[in-house]
């Protein structure tokens, strides 16, 4: 696998932090590799709370030259000075949050394990689509993005894929050939030391 090949890290954040405890931690991991973008993925609807972290990782994402996204909140992002936003429910909304944010915006759309909506999200001018989660769990009915998926994009659409979701070193070392980014946070944000972790998880695309 060549350089331009390998997969990047696309990092997402915990549903729930300190905004300026948790910059600490985002500034240890942009720091210890290269990171292509960061997505903020904050489950709290307190537009002030949000606000704070917008403006909290924004400063530690821009500082290195790393665009940041949302979760959600496409209203947001020019308020806040973002770089674009990440659409949780498939193709539904990118037609009208690329209308609203203009060509230059990031717009990814997450399409859970949907070729279908997949490709719909990339027709209708997704940057990004992101499958997953990309490993087996035990939560919810246990379906999970297929290898097969991840393959068959990579050959046929030219849009990028992200993989995210309950990944494990094993999983990213299988689809590092087939997926364009790998999307982190969860794996992550648990361990007392999140940068060696994330170096730990992606040793096989290092």
């Amino acid at each position: 696998m060549t350089e331009s090949e390998r997969p990047q890290i696309y990092l997402i954040t915990p549903p729930a932090f300190d905004s300026l405890i948790f910059a600490d931690r985002v500034s240890a991991v942009l720091d210890s590799m290269e990171v292509a973008c960061l997505r903020l993925s904050l489950s709290s609807d307190d537009e002030s709370q949000v606000q704070r972290a917008c403006d909290a990782l924004r400063e530690v994402a821009h500082s290195r030259d790393v665009p940041l996204v949302i979760d959600t909140h496409i209203q947001m992002v020019r308020r806040a000075g973002l770089d674009g936003v990440h659409l949780a429910t498939g193709s539904r909304s990118v037609r009208s949050a690329r209308g609203a944010l203009g060509p230059d915006a990031i717009v990814g759309a997450f399409c859970s394990t949907s070729r279908h909506d997949g490709m719909t999200a990339a027709e209708a001018g997704a940057d990004y689509v992101s499958f997953g989660p990309a490993a087996p769990t035990s939560l919810g009915d246990g379906t999970h993005a297929e290898h097969d998926l991840f393959a068959w994009w990579s050959e046929m659409i030219e849009v990028p894929v992200v993989a995210e979701g309950t990944l494990d070193a094993a999983h990213v070392a299988a689809l590092a050939p087939v997926t364009d980014f790998f999307g982190i946070g969860p794996e992550i944000w648990g361990h007392d030391d999140p940068a060696k972790a994330i170096i730990e998880l992606t040793h096989a695309i290092a």
